[in-house]
């Protein structure tokens, strides 16, 4: 049995089914895992998720950013904007089923042993335990009947940085932005989402949260994520496993074969 785990699929169907192909992946035998933004911006998501969908529990992904943006329109607390290209499934009649299953998926998950998987990263002084911990809190919140309440209060800003003692919905969405959205950390912990740049290009004292000195991660810990286009997987350290190569951007799909840690690629 062979895991894969894809970046950034967002909507781009034909270049996901191109990757799946060149990897000679079976779905009888074989695990795909994604690292979120399963839609958003590609113009077939339709499609995209019904494959997904159907490959039954031989798939399995965390939720990103443009996943719960999704969710969060067809709550009525976001306006759809064209470029989101979520039209296909608004239409659909089948949309309450789609909802369904996206409000199931995780924001984090442990492909294999030691491993972390989230869309947007591991957040400086999180262990892979209590990441997984807290994910399951806001899981539970959008599983449950209540969820237009965390879809609503998503977007209101702060808190800037993480305190044990945070509760609701302010401690929910620190959990979602760390999650989804983070890329560069200041010292003292605050997110930023101004600068969605390469790593080095970001002005001081801004560091990407991977080379941030309050992480926890254990040298035989791998954390794998997406979000990232402008890193090009190039993070610069084995344990930091970056997936987004900007495919609904024009650039590439690209996946992992854990285990070998064998990246392959196909063009958008």
């Amino acid at each position: 049995m062979a895991v894969y785990v894809v970046g950034d699929i967002q909507g781009c169907y034909k270049p996901l089914r191109r990757l799946l192909a060149k990897a000679d992946f079976n779905p009888k035998k074989d695990q795909l895992w994604a690292c979120g933004d399963l839609i958003g911006r590609g113009t077939q998501p339709l499609k995209t998720l019904d494959y997904l969908i159907s490959l039954g529990h031989s798939f399995q992904t965390v939720l990103g950013n443009h996943d719960l943006h999704f969710l969060a329109v067809t709550a009525g607390v976001r306006p759809a904007k064209k470029s989101d290209h979520f039209d296909q499934l608004l239409d659909s009649p089948y949309l309450s089923e789609y909802v369904q299953w996206l409000r199931q998926q995780p924001l984090a998950l442990k492909p294999v042993k030691s491993t972390l998987l989230t869309h947007a990263g591991l957040y400086p002084g999180w262990s892979i335990k209590q990441a997984l911990a807290l994910g399951e809190e806001v899981s539970d919140w959008l599983q449950s009947d209540n969820y237009h309440s965390l879809l609503s209060g998503m977007y209101d800003p702060g808190p800037a940085s993480w305190h044990e003692d945070l509760s609701g919905i302010e401690r929910a969405r620190f959990i979602i932005n760390a999650m989804t959205r983070m890329r560069f950390v200041y010292p003292n912990g605050e997110l930023d989402f101004k600068w969605t740049s390469q790593a080095e290009k970001a002005p001081a004292p801004l560091v990407p949260w991977f080379r941030h000195p309050g992480q926890q991660l254990k040298k035989h810990q791998t954390v794998l994520f997406g979000h990232w286009a402008a890193l090009q997987t190039q993070t610069h350290h084995r344990q930091y496993v970056g997936l987004d190569t900007g495919c609904v951007w024009g650039g590439k799909l690209t996946m992992i074969k854990l285990g070998r840690m064998k990246y392959m690629s196909v063009k958008a």
